[in-house]
């Protein structure tokens, strides 16, 4: 068998300088094929589509004040700075955007669900508001579509363990035709409620299980206590719950303190 003749050098040399022509032609259509696209007004984002939760902002709203912030084409586009423009828009909660081909955005929108106000009245940034999850956002009051909301109001952070809390009194006065219109957490850990009857009733601290508990104890007990001087409850002007023997309330014209009910 005779051995096949080795290459020639510049047979070698041209098929390396053919490969590299080649590989660098590909780079330049590739590169002229990049720029193309990159300056080609064919791929300018020419509409949004917006789904999801629109409640509170029209779809051209929409657009007209999250379009003039977008820079870029389909391919240019940074997603997260398109995402955080919508979510800056009022009641916008979260958005999760994407591009359509050729020159499209579809943008699906999930709004705030008010669960309550955040913050003391009439103090600055009034326009807070508790969301459903407990975080804390800034919208028009005006535009909130329950009547009823209640007040919350705790330190920066604490919104969460605040609605949580509310959550778990409010059925506590139910039975008694009565509702917190406001509950607040002060630095120092100690819970405070106003009823929709005006009544302020100082819950004290303490794990949420025993403020809960503590509060349990006084509503079964309050109709007791007021029928004893021919009152109702809606006849409360305050509470102290924080006495460990019992509570002190207050009612119109009288005052007392009530022990806790023997077992």
């Amino acid at each position: 068998m005779t051995a096949g003749l080795p290459t020639p050098l510049d047979v070698k040399l041209m098929n390396i300088t053919a490969s590299v022509l080649f590989a660098a032609f590909a780079l330049l259509l590739a590169a002229a094929a990049g720029w193309w696209a990159l300056r080609h007004q064919m791929f300018a984002i020419a509409a949004i589509a917006v789904e999801g939760d629109t409640s509170h902002n029209s779809v051209a709203m929409l657009r007209a004040n999250v379009a003039p912030k977008l820079s870029g084409n389909f391919f240019t586009l940074d997603l997260q700075r398109a995402r955080a423009a919508f979510e800056a828009v009022p009641w916008v909660r979260h958005a999760v955007v994407r591009r359509q081909f050729p020159n499209r955005l579809r943008v699906r929108l999930q709004e705030h669900e008010a669960a309550a106000l955040w913050g003391a009245e009439g103090a600055e940034g009034d326009s807070r508001l508790v969301n459903t999850y407990g975080e804390v956002f800034e919208a028009n009051v005006g535009d909130v579509e329950q009547d009823n909301l209640p007040r919350l109001a705790g330190p920066e952070g604490e919104s969460a363990q605040v609605l949580a809390m509310y959550r778990a009194l409010q059925p506590v006065f139910e039975p008694l035709d009565l509702a917190i219109e406001q509950l607040t957490l002060s630095n120092r850990g100690s819970w405070a409620a106003t009823l929709d009857s005006g009544a302020v009733i100082e819950l004290g601290r303490g794990s949420g299980a025993e403020v809960v508990a503590r509060t349990q104890r006084f509503a079964q007990t309050l109709t007791q206590v007021t029928g004893k001087y021919g009152r109702s409850p809606e006849a409360l002007v305050s509470a102290d719950l924080r006495h460990t023997d019992g509570y002190a309330v207050r009612l119109r014209g009288v005052s007392t303190t009530e022990p806790p009910a023997k077992k």
